[in-house]
């Protein structure tokens, strides 16, 4: 079942419940999905929708931390929709899963103590393996810490 169907499913119960913010949610990620789908011209795969997922949040998290002062209303209609769009969202990686993909990475590109030089070489090869999976600058945290 895709990410389609089963945020349409979840519309469809709110509806029923008369749970306007959370249909409204639902319907804009949905209509994001749907637009991935349409740019792409066939169906989206798992990690192409988990990607419009991750974006709406953060475009969401955007509008909410550039809301005016005072403005109450936005950050309200923004937190309301970013607690619907992370029952969708994929579990992020943690740290150490994240090191264990960097040591692969260091394995693979036969390098025993990265410095900083190294780190463009090293992301190329890291950040694909992590691409939606992991915060990108969690990466390069966790990435610049190993720096010897």
């Amino acid at each position: 079942m895709s990410k389609i169907d089963v945020v349409r499913a979840a519309m469809v119960e709110a509806m029923k419940a008369k749970d306007k913010e959370r249909k409204d949610a639902l319907s804009m990620l949905l209509s994001a999905l749907k637009n991935g789908e349409i740019d792409k011209r066939q169906p989206l795969t798992e990690d192409e929708e988990n990607a419009i997922v991750k974006k709406e949040i953060k475009q969401t998290k955007e509008t909410y931390d550039t809301a005016p002062e005072g403005r109450d209303d936005i950050r309200a209609e923004a937190e309301a929709r970013l607690k619907v769009y992370k029952e969708f969202a994929p579990e992020d990686m943690g740290g150490d899963q994240i090191k264990e993909i960097i040591v692969q990475v260091l394995k693979e590109l036969e390098i025993d103590s990265p410095t900083a030089k190294d780190k463009g070489k090293i992301m190329k090869v890291l950040m694909p393996k992590v691409k939606g999976k992991a915060d990108g600058k969690l990466v390069n945290e966790i990435l610049a810490s190993m720096f010897a």
